[in-house]
């Protein structure tokens, strides 16, 4: 039995595939039609997969008009329909991901690309347990320039931030209500919410999920619900690494540990330190840094993110319970070690994401790597390895990469490099309100 047949109010379905830069593409279908799609499939371009973030060609991509703009077909992923509480309420999703015709994965699709590095570990008896932290601001864009949304209850503006403030999120209940009645519905499990550094700037908590892909639909699916709910209480919500020039950026913060067979996290022993598996991991992490910070920073306004003592990290290296280090591993229980990786911008495409920092740790078990000591203090101050800075290096440095190589398909990084220098040669065209424009509610 279909989702629908329990769920006779909805009137239309939108199938969505997730291009390069985590946008739904996809069409708006009749109900009726539903059964075929879910049996079937849908034909669809596969060069949709691979535009750039105003939705056009990428202009010398192969796939257009070398190749002759050929279909793929969406199959339905394991999700199943989502409702979309941010419209209307007669309408559901449905999550598809790209297969080629002789029924392989598509390989310039970012979910196919995590779940090939989970397979990976599946051969190894192992499986990622993924939690995100998912930073965001409340924002009123109504006027020339960006200011935090007026209190539902008081009717006044925030001035400045007020960090894990109870009142501030008293003062937008109504939203945050309907936020969680929304994840709830969605099936995104949600946990706390928090009042952040920034004026209007907020973080949930994803909960950990045994499960990768899942863990990126989550997070991809609650960027989408924010997004248009936020809309629909007049606000904007934006990820953007950096809407702001002179406050806190947005992060994407993922924890991570790794279970065998026997349901035991091999990163926990009974000592504090951890296992030697852990600092593998760690040690690929920091590793797999310079080559993929075009997924952890994949727009232009990412770099205004990484800037020293702005809540961002900006030096490659980890530690303990250390919120300035990249690689952080919290204080926990014994049994509950994980890696914190704290690299990436709310802008990222979370299914990259994944895949970079699970393939990343992957490499450090493979090849039984070591990381340095873990450092102690604030990491601003100390001389260690620097995140890319620049747009065009990171660019580069993925192109040309060997350990991306052996992360992502070959597809897919033929296509992210061609999509990120036809951006770049275009957003240097465009003025600071322009991109901020661009960028807003669209990242």
């Amino acid at each position: 039995m279909s989702w629908l047949d329990d769920n006779l109010h909805i009137k239309s379905i939108r199938t969505a595939a997730v291009d390069l830069n985590g946008q739904a593409r996809g069409k708006r279908t009749p109900t009726r039609f539903a059964r075929r799609i879910e049996e079937a499939g849908i034909r669809f371009p596969i060069s949709a997969l691979n535009l750039d973030i105003w939705g056009e060609d990428v202009e010398d991509s192969p796939l257009v008009f070398e190749e002759g703009d050929p279909d793929g077909l969406l199959r339905p992923t394991d999700r199943g329909y989502v409702p979309m509480p941010w419209l209307d309420g007669t309408s559901a999703m449905l999550p598809m991901w790209m297969y080629m015709d002789d029924g392989q994965p598509y390989g310039g699709d970012p979910r196919h690309a995590l779940k090939s590095i989970l397979d990976r570990y599946t051969e190894r008896g192992l499986r990622p347990v993924v939690a995100t932290e998912m930073e965001f601001y409340l924002v009123d864009d109504s006027g020339a320039d960006l200011r935090v949304p007026p209190s539902p209850r008081s009717g006044k503006r925030r001035i400045g931030a007020e960090n894990l403030s109870l009142r501030v999120l008293d003062a937008f209940d109504n939203f945050f209500n309907d936020l969680y009645d929304a994840c709830e519905a969605m099936d995104i499990p949600a946990e706390a919410a928090m009042s952040e550094v920034g004026p209007g700037q907020f973080e949930i908590n994803l909960q950990h999920v045994p499960d990768a892909l899942r863990a990126a639909d989550n997070a991809w699916l609650f960027k989408t619900l924010t997004r248009g709910l936020a809309r629909k209480h007049k606000m904007a919500a934006s990820f953007m690494a950096k809407p702001y020039p002179d406050f806190a950026g947005n992060g994407l913060h993922v924890h991570f540990s790794l279970i065998n067979d026997k349901g035991r996290n091999v990163f926990a022993n009974d000592t504090h330190d951890g296992t030697k598996v852990l600092y593998r991991a760690i040690a690929g992490c920091l590793q797999a840094i310079p080559d993929c910070a075009l997924i952890f920073a994949p727009h232009h306004n990412s770099y205004e993110r990484l800037v020293p003592e702005s809540h961002a990290p900006t030096g490659i290296c980890w530690a303990h319970d250390n919120r300035t280090a990249s690689i952080r591993v919290p204080a926990s229980e014994f049994q509950a070690r994980r890696i914190e990786h704290r690299v990436a911008g709310g802008d990222v495409n979370p299914y990259l994401l994944l895949t970079a920092i699970l393939g990343a740790a992957l490499i450090g078990l493979e090849d039984d790597l070591r990381p340095p000591p873990a450092i102690e203090g604030s990491a601003y101050g100390q001389k260690m390895p620097q995140i890319p800075v620049s747009w065009e290096d990171s660019i580069d440095a993925f192109a040309h990469s060997d350990l991306v190589k052996r992360i992502f398909p070959a597809p897919l990084i033929d296509n992210l490099v061609r999509t990120k220098r036809q951006e770049m040669h275009y957003m240097a065209e465009l003025s600071p309100a322009e991109r901020l424009n661009l960028y807003l509610d669209t990242v």
